[in-house]
């Protein structure tokens, strides 16, 4: 986390760091923001066969951040065993559709330092600005699922879908032209493919887009060449990356 804290940035530009799974840290110059991380291996204790198939990048005692983003309340993306070690509690503004934040202040969140945010609320932060995009949940107990997107006090923006169903009502609801969006491909429990990701993003039309959602579990997992395969077959603009997991992308537009 400190690589990532001490990484300098240009007052345009904006970075972010893959944790793998949906996770990942974005940081412009005076702002840090994690969304969905995973760090712990929670899933398998109920479930071994979703183990995970690397170590997590950061220990959970160990990130940080100002704004902490949460899609929904599933262990891969709302974590016990990432929230409960994490050490800023008290100083960190967390953002979650209604279910989750529930789930947060039974965590020790304290409940004034969580926002409640859905499809279609913003929030503001000094000059970053923070909606909810509507999501089609992937399960009855995530009807909440909120996507969202980001826009920092330097124009840098980015779109996390979260997991949806890929859907004309998603599409129609989606940020035209984000920056960055950042979309699952694993095509299992609700979620694109890669095929369907493609669509997504060449409806949605991002300068950058990057997916996520299909490197941690075996029974979970997708090849992202396929994913980038489809996306240079529809000859859109977007520049479709494959990531590396805690390699730094930045991007000033």
């Amino acid at each position: 986390m400190k690589t990532i804290l001490d990484h300098t940035l240009a007052e345009s530009e904006a970075a972010l760091w893959w944790l793998g799974q949906a996770g990942y840290v974005i940081r412009v110059a005076e702002l840090t923001v994690v969304i969905d991380p995973y760090l712990s291996d929670s899933v398998a204790k109920d479930a071994p066969e979703f183990s995970r198939l690397y170590p997590s990048p950061i220990p959970p005692d160990e990130l940080h951040a100002d704004i902490f983003i949460i899609t929904h309340d599933h262990l891969d993306h709302l974590d016990p065993d990432t929230i409960l070690p994490y050490k800023k509690k008290n100083e960190t503004w967390f953002v979650a559709p209604r279910q989750a934040a529930k789930k947060l202040r039974s965590l020790g969140i304290p409940a004034r330092r969580i926002v409640v945010l859905h499809a279609g609320d913003t929030w503001c932060f000094g000059s970053t600005e923070i909606t909810g995009v509507f999501a089609i949940p992937t399960g009855a107990d995530v009807l909440d699922t909120t996507g969202y997107f980001v826009k920092f006090g330097n124009g840098r923006n980015f779109y996390h879908t979260s997991d949806t169903e890929f859907h004309p009502l998603v599409v129609a609801a989606a940020p035209r032209n984000p920056e960055v969006m950042l979309v699952p491909i694993n095509g299992k429990w609700g979620n694109p493919g890669p095929e369907e990701a493609a669509a997504f993003i060449h409806a949605v039309q991002p300068t950058y887009a990057l997916p996520n959602h299909y490197d941690l579990m075996e029974l979970n997992a997708e090849n992202p060449e396929i994913f980038k395969w489809f996306c240079m077959q529809k000859k859109m603009n977007t520049q479709c990356i494959v990531p590396v997991r805690m390699q730094s992308y930045i991007w000033d537009q």
